[in-house]
């Protein structure tokens, strides 16, 4: 295909695309939640969907810090997250599934030489495990956690350190988001945000608020992009 030239063009308004990554590039969304009420479950905590969805998309030592006032939780914050990561770890090799259209976008992107990057509120260590698991090392080039910032999501700070590491105004990046945290980081660093929807945790009215583009898989956000 041919490439776009590193300014605006009719055809691709953009100059970037930023991507979150659990839940939106790979359904990890399952694997967090097993650790989670694992974890919950051995401190004979009752760790619900509602509790769960108070919390979603926030960067972990400020998921914990939350979740320890919500469930009266003894442990410190740093041995939970310890804990959590850990228990990750093991399970993404073998549990980690691309989202459907997440192969595509990725190659749409490298074909065009869009600059990319994954701002997320995950660890390093986790985000490195999860782009390894899939072979995104080369694709996908720029990883940035929310742990380099001073907050996490739905603080828009990891959103413009990545576009500052790209080297694209943030009101020139794409940001592609799964939850209403992620998306309101997204809107708040000054980026056009497209939700893609998970029925398993959000229903589209959550982004009525936050931004107008929201859609139900990666293969119409791709369609929109071309």
């Amino acid at each position: 295909g041919e490439s776009f030239p590193n300014r605006m063009t009719p055809r691709f308004p953009y100059k970037a695309i930023i991507f979150d990554m659990d839940g939106t590039l790979v359904d990890t969304e399952s694997v967090w939640q097993d650790a989670e009420a694992e974890m919950m479950q051995q401190r004979g905590v009752i760790y619900t969907k509602e509790i769960r969805s108070q919390v979603l998309g926030l960067r972990v030592d400020e998921f914990f810090d939350k979740l320890r006032h919500l469930l009266k939780l003894r442990d410190t914050t740093e041995a939970l997250r310890a804990e959590l990561e850990a228990r990750v770890l093991h399970l993404l090799p073998t549990e980690t599934i691309p989202m459907p259209g997440a192969a595509e976008i990725i190659a749409f992107v490298v074909e065009n030489n869009i600059p990319r990057a994954i701002a997320s509120s995950s660890g390093q260590v986790v985000i490195e495990a999860v782009v390894k698991s899939q072979g995104w090392e080369e694709a996908i080039p720029v990883r940035v956690s929310a742990d380099l910032c001073a907050k996490g999501k739905p603080a828009p700070d990891v959103y413009l350190k990545t576009a500052e590491i790209l080297g694209v105004a943030p009101a020139d990046c794409i940001a592609l988001e799964d939850s209403p945290v992620g998306a309101r980081a997204a809107v708040a660093a000054g980026m056009t945000c497209l939700v893609i929807s998970d029925p398993a945790h959000s229903v589209p009215a959550d982004f009525a608020e936050i931004t107008p583009h929201v859609y139900t898989n990666l293969h119409d956000v791709l369609r929109d992009l071309k």
